[in-house]
């Protein structure tokens, strides 16, 4: 009997996981376009053909749905910019994949919206809350990130011992955020090609001698539209 019941457990357990990654998946590729004030419980039950009930269940109310999108973006941030990094040295070549990864996720409309966090920043920059606050500490521990790249590759040799981390790290991602948001309004993927110049420019002008090799001069391509 125990088993049974540990069976049916399990399988509920698992419809709920299941139920929770559909939502997400589409709450993430929402608030890309529209906002996370464009989600509601109501809204994702009949689209996705749910109960709200169910919904409710999953997440309680708006805002737990808002968290959890962002955290999940989080996590696809992740996998597709960080993850792919694997074991490569510290380095001006690394950083440059790190580059690449993101330009390539942006391009690529991994979100429908391009960039999730850019979207969701420009939406609650002047607001307060726990939503505001969990956006603000995802962007800020993306430029502690690249602050940490850059200083792992002065460490190792790759950058100038004087270079400004801080500075560097901020003109890249600007760069990167400018490439995204233009993008995004003017259905433009070309201007990932400038956006990947600049990085490429900024990464040599700031490499120790011996080190530039590392950074792939002919920068970055845009991946096909889908």
């Amino acid at each position: 009997m125990s088993g049974s019941g540990g069976t049916k457990t399990d399988g509920r357990v698992e419809r709920g996981n299941q139920t929770r990654r559909l939502v997400l998946g589409r709450t993430m590729d929402i608030a890309s376009v529209e906002g996370l004030d464009g989600l509601s419980l109501g809204r994702i039950a009949t689209e996705l053909k749910l109960s709200k009930s169910g919904v409710f269940a999953l997440f309680g109310s708006k805002e737990e749905l808002q968290l959890a999108t962002v955290r999940a973006a989080v996590a696809v941030f992740a996998d597709q910019v960080v993850a792919p990094l694997g074991d490569l040295p510290p380095g001006p070549g690394r950083v440059w994949a790190l580059c690449r990864n993101w330009l390539t996720y942006s391009a690529g409309r991994v979100f429908a919206g391009g960039c999730f966090f850019y979207a969701v920043s420009a939406e609650f920059d002047a607001r307060s809350g726990p939503v505001h606050d969990a956006i603000a500490r995802t962007r800020a521990d993306w430029a502690a990130y690249m602050e940490q790249e850059l200083a792992a590759a002065r460490d190792a040799g790759g950058l100038v011992e004087d270079v400004d981390v801080p500075q560097l790290a901020f003109e890249i991602i600007a760069l990167m955020e400018a490439a995204n948001a233009q993008s995004v309004l003017l259905g433009d993927a070309e201007i990932y090609r400038r956006a990947g110049r600049g990085i490429v420019r900024r990464l040599r002008a700031e490499a120790a001698d011996g080190a530039r090799d590392e950074i792939d001069g002919a920068g970055f391509t845009p991946p096909p539209s889908k």
